[in-house]
């Protein structure tokens, strides 16, 4: 499945969703499913600034290269949403994560629903996913 497909995937599951509280618990949901990561991940470098909760990011580049990503966070809410970034951007090129347009977060509503800190936060976490695929490929061309 492509990251369009994807995106479009969680842009009509959402829709049939209208009330804002019942959305907040579909992302807390998406968050409750995302498979547990190591606590030896849950270290100062795999922390991603710009977050006001904590939020731990880690990649790598399978074989076949593409990146698959994990993570966790100690704020409910703040899971779900990696859980989606994760949903959408798992498991692709490098190339295809630094070229994605991230719509689907905007066609949701979710980036005006947020309050500053958290969109902030939602901004760095798409950064730091877009570093980690800009690091692999950088080293896959070299």
């Amino acid at each position: 499945m492509t990251i369009e497909d994807k995106q479009k995937e969680i842009t009509e599951e959402f829709a049939d969703i209208e009330d804002w509280l019942d959305r907040y618990a579909q992302i807390i949901d998406l968050g409750n499913e995302l498979p547990p990561i190591d606590e030896s991940v849950k270290t100062p470098e795999h922390l991603i600034e710009g977050c006001q909760s904590r939020v731990w990011l880690d990649a790598s580049l399978d074989d076949e290269g593409k990146v698959h990503f994990r993570a966790d966070s100690d704020a409910i809410i703040v899971k779900g949403i990696i859980s989606l970034l994760i949903s959408v951007l798992d498991g692709h090129t490098p190339q295809e994560i630094l070229d994605a347009d991230l719509h689907f977060i905007n066609d949701i509503g979710l980036g005006e629903h947020l309050s500053p800190t958290r969109s902030n936060g939602l901004l760095a976490m798409v950064k730091q996913m877009r570093m980690y695929a800009l690091a692999f490929k950088t080293m896959h061309d070299a």
